[in-house]
């Protein structure tokens, strides 16, 4: 089979052209000129320059393609702009390229994120029957990009798959709570308890190749995630167990939070750049509830992720030490 990646050098996207290169499949990568290949540079792939303004550059991407895995998106920006940009307008485009250069694919796979629909309410898990509800321009622009593919359902055969949070090797995002629980610090939002739902990188590539691969897929959108209610403390003592130390919670009141996010964005933007924490982030991380249920994944794919939080916690920070990220 002859696969199309896109943010093939990406965290969840260099995951999946391994699984896929050790799966027999056929691999291009779609990249720019300033791509850096970290990751996948000695993988026997094929690169494809191209740019999503530009057709003919898709054309070269997509056509003959079997199956296109489209993961790359903007999931920092400095402005609304470039978040829609980046989420929606790319998925257009490609969408557009695939429709006029290669009618007979098998499969067009969207990577969103539970964000797109937004947090539940009260201790239930969203699912994919939950209405969009999203509270930040990211979720937002995902959430278009999600509508796009909808809108295409009747003439391609096309999945979308929504992950939570998500967790492993080469992750940049959840590794800053890790260091710090090294650090001896376990940072909490809030006084009250904030349940969410994980995923590790090595499940949720195998979730994204099952959904593509399935028949019944088509058309369909999942949800792809652990089964378990998780909180952040809990995180932080399984952290704190794996890395042999110890560690003691501290809880950031809200407002302080936002604080913390509003200095770092205005420092961020008077430097010209995308703010690490910003208020949205801020606005994520003190909502009570991102639940995701993985049930429809399971029921209709047969599908289950295989890490427990434990042992994805364990290999992710045995990468971080082996790389040098972490002491």
């Amino acid at each position: 089979m002859k696969a199309l990646v896109t943010g093939s050098t990406g965290f969840i996207g260099s995951h999946l052209v391994e699984k896929l290169v050790a799966r027999g499949y056929s691999v291009s990568c779609l990249v720019r000129k300033s791509t850096k290949l970290e990751y996948i540079g000695e993988l026997p792939v094929e690169f494809v320059q191209a740019d999503y303004g530009d057709p003919e550059s898709l054309r070269r991407a997509v056509e003959g393609k079997d199956y296109v895995f489209h993961i790359g998106g903007v999931t920092k920006a400095k402005d609304r702009r470039l978040y829609f940009a980046g989420n929606h307008e790319t998925t257009k485009n490609l969408l557009a390229a695939v429709r006029k250069y290669n009618p007979d694919i098998k499969r067009f796979l969207l990577a969103s994120s539970l964000t797109a629909v937004g947090p539940g309410k009260g201790s239930a898990p969203v699912d994919e029957n939950t209405p969009y509800h999203p509270i930040t321009t990211y979720g937002r622009s995902k959430m278009e990009a999600e509508k796009e593919c909808i809108a295409n359902m009747s003439s391609m055969p096309l999945t979308i798959i929504r992950p939570p949070a998500v967790y492993g090797p080469r992750d940049r995002d959840i590794f800053a709570f890790f260091d710090s629980v090294n650090k001896h610090i376990i940072p909490m939002s809030g006084f009250s308890r904030k349940i969410l739902s994980f995923v590790h990188a090595y499940d949720l590539v195998d979730g994204i190749i099952a959904a593509a691969e399935h028949p019944r897929a088509a058309g369909q959108v999942y949800f792809i995630s652990n089964d378990q209610v998780y909180d952040w403390g809990m995180l932080g003592e399984i952290a704190g167990k794996v890395l042999g130390t110890w560690a003691v919670k501290a809880r950031v009141p809200h407002f302080l939070l936002y604080t913390i996010a509003g200095a770092s964005e205005l420092i961020a933007r008077s430097q010209g750049k995308a703010a690490l924490m910003n208020i949205e982030k801020a606005r994520d991380g003190v909502q009570s509830n991102w639940l995701c249920s993985p049930k429809k994944a399971l029921e209709e794919l047969g599908f289950k992720t295989k890490l427990s939080l434990e042992e994805g916690t364990a290999i992710t920070i045995e990468w971080y030490k082996k790389n040098g990220w972490m002491k």
